[in-house]
């Protein structure tokens, strides 16, 4: 059990420094260490070991944070170029399904009158009505979908 109350100090003094531990754990470990020798040392090596490694300076790449900088800066830029754009789009759509909801049944008797007035049979004018709403829709997907392929292309020609 002796080995045990000391692997768990160890296991506390790598989370305390890593974590954190909690307050019930911080005073089981400071009354271990007040009385472990051993574990205290390890205690005082490990908080060496961390003081050491802080000074140890490490080299980084020439440029790098003003690399880093600058690639910030372009994707913000570029995010703020789509935005208004995407925000255009979602309000178009809003009102687009608002005046589709608006005018839906004015559609639905007009498509009706038409079919019987030609002598349509019923499924062929309902799968017309259909269309009606679902053609504008599938054009806009499809403005959507290739703007993005033409903004990828560029993004992958820029690199």
């Amino acid at each position: 059990m002796n080995e045990n109350l000391h692997a768990r100090a160890e296991k506390l003094i790598a989370r305390e420094r890593i974590e954190g531990i909690s307050k019930p754990e911080g005073e089981w470990l400071a009354a271990h260490l007040h009385e472990c020798p051993a574990c205290a040392q390890v205690a005082q090596q490990t908080r060496n070991a961390l003081s050491v490694l802080r000074g140890l300076p490490i080299p980084l790449p020439r440029g790098l944070a003003a690399r880093t900088q600058f690639r910030v800066r372009l994707r913000a830029q570029e995010l703020r170029e789509r935005e208004p754009k995407r925000r255009l789009l979602w309000i178009m759509c809003a009102m687009s399904w608002a005046l589709g909801i608006a005018t839906a049944p004015y559609v639905w008797r007009a498509f009706e009158w038409a079919g019987e007035r030609i002598g349509l049979p019923r499924l062929l004018w309902e799968v017309g009505f259909g269309l009606w709403w679902t053609i504008p829709a599938l054009v806009a997907a499809a403005i959507v979908l290739l703007e993005n392929l033409r903004l990828a292309n560029e993004n992958d020609q820029a690199r």
